[in-house]
């Protein structure tokens, strides 16, 4: 015990301090973001994964569980940047050591009744049995878990479960798990491509060349040949600018690459917006706030919920809540007025050492983006854009393949349909765990099976197009046509007042046409910075294209989507309808159009019936 205690304390003063000693000594004694063999390609991955967060990382060591294979791991920003690093609140499995009255079957029915019954239920099963697996398997890699007398860990409850089943590290579960994961990355001698900003995934007919991307350092453009990709770049938050809890590099990359090689964009619609933003600026106050007992309060005063949730109150469903809050706001109760209006969330009567412990960053938070310290005056949030339910289609939950022949997908850039409508809170950083492991071994099987099929001179070809790209972009005159900023700003309101918490359908046909008319502004934008290192003006350029594409795809998911159900809520429609609409949406990109086509949900054991908390 004595030897685990003095691991985890090591761990836990890393992950506070925001720095992992193994992460900093890696970039120091290395000294280049990028392999000396992928500059001069020199090198074939068997698995190549895009993304740092907890699915590609946690993919990356399933797939070098194989000796023989040869692993990277490529993101746009360092390996502990990832937006996996912000999730606050914890992870649900069921293991029996806080409640021992919990089993597999109620985290099943809890998910599939918090996903609004668009889940689909056999991919649901799987989740669940394998979660409480992935708690103890991160417990041996030195997870630093908060835990109770006995040294065993503690779970909390969470919005929408039944029971205490979400295992946490204070409010940091998604930071310590990033740091843990990266640690043992680096033991098993799995390269990273750091600060590279992938451009396409490179095809030849149905054979996978590789990946294109820039080197943010250099400008380069670099073809990584890889038998296998596996997509894990996270969300794409950023489609509703300062409305989000997202970091800024939650830009939709993966989605818009997976979607231009044939992988349909599953359940774009449901989009989850957080209850608890900052109403400043949309930084996540956890969902462990209301776990351990913030309550919300309107500006008359009164503690809301009662009239949304009469059970659960504050720890409905977010999407529950997050109307709520926005009902409050629209109605007249909130605080504020415009996109910055808010009601309040109340500390005050949680003792302070409590918050201490298990609320330290929420607390911080709220003093550096705020000015206000929960354990004395109430703080004003407002629903944030938090999470995409929707993602490239996982054709194969149980390998975590797409439909296009080895190009695999995992973490919040994918839908497995394990949340359907709506995430429950810690559901999440249980799914990287479960489905990144799982795409890691279904990529690793395929590449042991196959040989590179791709063509390195299509890779080299598809670089050289991008660097015609940057030449011609960034050497544009200002007079061309509106600036990045300009049109991303607009991207955003019609976003946030067209396409967010509440949606109607001529508010949606007329986002569709704005966002038309904005990616036609698009191919003309004025980029302004023609250097090659560090040009984020370019990076900037090149995402606000990825996040064009992603709202459009939300938009026309929302259009055609005529019902309200979790996270997507009509005015005009009201009401769930599983007649017509029980179905998941798949946006398709072809020849400049987005076609949308619908798959059946899978049923197992649960009926859909009325969602009530």
């Amino acid at each position: 015990m004595s030897t685990e205690i003095s691991r985890r304390t090591f761990i836990k003063g890393a992950t506070a301090a925001g720095v992992a000693l193994a992460a900093g000594t890696y970039f120091t004694w290395n000294g280049h973001n990028i392999p000396e063999p992928v500059k001069h390609g020199d090198v074939t991955y068997d698995v190549l994964v895009i993304g740092s967060g907890g699915a590609g990382m946690r993919a990356a060591l399933a797939a070098a569980e194989n000796k023989d294979l040869k692993v990277a791991v490529m993101t746009k920003l360092v390996p502990t940047r990832s937006a996996s690093t912000m999730a606050q609140g914890g992870m649900n499995g069921v293991t029996g050591v806080t409640d021992p009255q919990d089993t597999v079957e109620s985290h099943v029915f809890d998910t599939v009744k918090g996903g609004d019954y668009l889940c689909d239920q056999d991919a649901v099963e799987y989740f669940a049995e394998h979660a409480g697996k992935n708690i103890y398997e991160m417990d041996y890699m030195g997870y630093p878990y908060n835990r109770q007398e006995d040294g065993s860990f503690h779970q909390r409850k969470m919005g929408g479960s039944s029971h205490p089943r979400a295992a946490y590290f204070e409010d940091r579960a998604g930071h310590a798990m990033v740091h843990a994961l990266f640690e043992k990355c680096l033991e098993q001698n799995i390269d990273f491509i750091s600060e590279c900003q992938m451009l396409e995934i490179s095809m030849d007919g149905d054979k996978l060349n590789g990946v294109v991307a820039m080197d943010m350092r250099s400008g380069n453009l670099v073809g990584v040949a890889a038998k296998t990709v596996i997509i894990a770049t996270g969300g794409y938050g950023r489609v509703y600018w300062i409305r989000t809890s997202n970091p800024y590099s939650s830009t939709g990359d993966g989605i818009v690459a997976g979607m231009n090689i044939g992988i349909p964009f599953k359940d774009p619609e449901m989009v989850q917006f957080h209850p608890t933003g900052l109403a400043a600026n949309g930084v996540l106050l956890s969902e462990s706030s209301r776990a351990e007992g913030a309550l919300l309060i309107n500006g008359q005063g009164e503690r809301f919920m009662g009239k949304y949730a009469p059970e659960k109150l504050e720890l409905a469903t977010r999407d529950i809540v997050a109307r709520g809050i926005a009902t409050e706001i629209a109605e007249g109760r909130g605080v504020g007025e415009g996109i910055h209006a808010g009601v309040y969330l109340d500390f005050r009567h949680i003792p302070g050492e409590r918050i201490d412990e298990r609320l330290g960053q929420v607390r911080d938070l709220s003093r550096r983006f705020a000015g206000v310290d929960i354990k004395t005056e109430m703080v004003l949030i407002s629903p944030t854009c938090h999470y995409s339910m929707g993602g490239l289609e996982m054709a194969d939950f149980r390998t975590g393949a797409s439909r296009v022949p080895g190009v695999f997908v995992a973490g919040e850039c994918s839908c497995v349909s394990v949340h359907g409508a709506n995430r429950l809170g810690a559901n999440s950083l249980s799914e990287v765990l479960v489905f990144g492991h799982t795409a890691g071994d279904g990529a690793a099987a395929y590449a042991k099976d196959h040989a590179y099929e791709g063509n390195q001179e299509k890779l080299a070809q598809a670089c050289a197009k991008w660097q015609d790209k940057f030449n011609e972009v960034t050497n544009r005159p200002k007079s061309a046509g509106k600036t990045v900023p300009e049109i991303r700003d607009a991207m955003v309101n019609t976003m946030w007042y067209k396409a967010g918490v509440f949606r109607e359908e001529n508010q949606l046909q007329e986002a569709a046409m704005e966002l038309s008319a904005l990616e036609k502004e698009y191919e003309h934008c004025y980029v302004g910075d023609k250097s090659h290192v560090y040009n984020t003006a370019f990076e900037q350029y090149v995402e606000l294209g990825n996040l064009l594409q992603v709202s459009h795809s939300i938009v026309q998911g929302a259009i055609a989507r005529k019902e309200s159900r979790g996270g997507h809520s009509r005015r005009d429609y009201p009401k769930r309808d599983d007649v017509n609409f029980l179905k998941h949406t798949l946006i398709f990109k072809k020849d400049g159009q987005y076609v949308t086509e619908y798959k059946d949900v899978v049923i197992t054991k649960y009926q859909p019936q009325e969602r009530k908390y």
